[in-house]
């Protein structure tokens, strides 16, 4: 009788065992700085699935974190060990463009690891030959180039210079970019690929500022060229207008450079239109984290997780391959809304079999046949020493 009690506990005691994602930030390197408020975003959608009945029959879910530091390399050895090591179910990110197409390539796709990258947007992820199992819940730069370039042009601006990092976020974005304005009828007076991290960009800049642009245009991280290049330009007379992307709107470039520096200045980022889903997660995040709501990427990150989860709980399983299958299942327009901090109803439903539909704090997230979304921009200004939200554009 003991040697048959004590058969018996093993699957209880085996079933007790937390539910692993891996979250692959890039903890270290040029968007370190976005990474503490992202990471509250990740647990506070792990706090609410927790605290409201887990996932799996009660089983708690649990968050390993690697780090990517931004770089193709490390995003390899980082998602190497949560795969192999950590044995997690599902990897939400990579953050940045290049370690995503890296580790999907040499860990994730061959191993058949599904992914939800909250904040890669490179082109090239669209077409990666992937077996589905790689997705984003933020819109390809090829969206992004192209309402940046209309926007440069709505703002009067006619000729501009244009300067990108050499990496796959940046090339792809300047490329999308690059093809609207010129299209529209804008001109770029230089162009010209840098290199990250140098401690001079002087000698490009003096080749940039020729033929009187009215701004330049900086793709490229803020915490890896970006304020560098924007603090060289301002010190040396060549630029005082800057345009950029999500990759330069970090709290970094107005805490060194300066808020009145930045006034003529304009970015745009991957943003959200007024939702309940929305509301709901605001209101829950900022009595949650002593970071803002709007910090870049919190609510795409939690919404990450939430697909994930989300997605384990349909499968009724830990099984990479038919996690996969489901990620697409809890997305479809179909089903009933389930919003954020809803998973105790989640759960209800889909133990009875029934469809949902989860639209999340960054939009509804309704993958294609690539695991793209569509999604909308914001466009920001600098006031006082924050970043301000004046517009979205679809």
């Amino acid at each position: 009788m003991m040697v048959a009690l004590a058969v018996a506990l093993i699957p209880a005691a085996a079933s007790a065992q937390p539910v692993k994602i891996g979250a692959l930030f890039g903890v270290t390197g040029p968007i370190a700085n976005f990474i503490p408020p992202i990471i509250d975003g990740a647990n506070l959608a792990v706090k609410e699935i927790n605290n409201n009945g887990g996932i799996l029959g009660g089983r708690k879910l649990e968050l390993v974190i690697g780090d990517s530091g931004c770089s193709p390399q490390a995003g390899v050895d980082a998602a190497t060990k949560l795969v192999n090591v950590n044995n997690v179910v599902g990897i939400v990110g990579p953050m940045c463009s290049g370690p995503t197409i890296a580790a999907a390539s040499s860990v994730m796709i061959p191993t058949g690891v599904p992914t939800i990258s909250p904040t890669a947007t490179s082109p090239d992820l669209t077409g990666l030959e992937d077996k589905d199992y790689i997705f984003r819940v933020i819109p390809s730069d090829n969206f992004q180039g192209k309402v940046m370039g209309k926007l440069v042009l709505d703002q009067g601006l006619k000729r501009v210079a244009l300067t990108y990092a050499n990496n796959d976020y940046a090339v792809g974005l300047a490329t999308a970019f690059r093809n609207t304005y010129t299209a529209l009828g804008g001109t770029i007076t230089a162009d010209q690929v840098h290199e990250e991290k140098k401690s001079s960009y002087r000698s490009e800049l003096a080749t940039l500022s020729r033929g009187n642009p009215e701004a330049l245009v900086l793709i490229a991280y803020a915490g890896s060229s970006g304020i560098t290049i924007v603090k060289q330009s301002l010190e040396n007379g060549f630029f005082e207008r800057f345009i950029g992307p999500d990759g330069m709107r970090d709290d970094l470039l107005i805490e060194q450079i300066g808020g009145e520096n930045m006034g003529k200045s304009f970015f745009t980022t991957p943003s959200s239109v007024a939702s309940s889903a929305k509301e709901k997660f605001e209101k829950n995040f900022a009595a949650f984290s002593e970071h803002g709501v709007d910090k870049m990427f919190i609510k795409e990150t939690y919404d990450a997780i939430m697909v994930m989860a989300l997605a384990i709980e349909q499968a009724g399983s830990t099984d990479r391959r038919l996690v996969r299958k489901m990620i697409r299942a809890v997305a479809t327009a179909d089903g009933e809304v389930i919003e954020p901090g809803e998973w105790a109803k989640a759960k209800r439903l889909i133990a009875a079999h029934q469809a949902i539909n989860y639209n999340g704090a960054a939009g509804e997230h309704e993958f294609d046949g690539n695991g793209d979304v569509a999604g909308v921009i914001g466009h920001y200004i600098v006031e006082g020493n924050k970043y301000k939200e004046i517009d979205i554009l679809k």
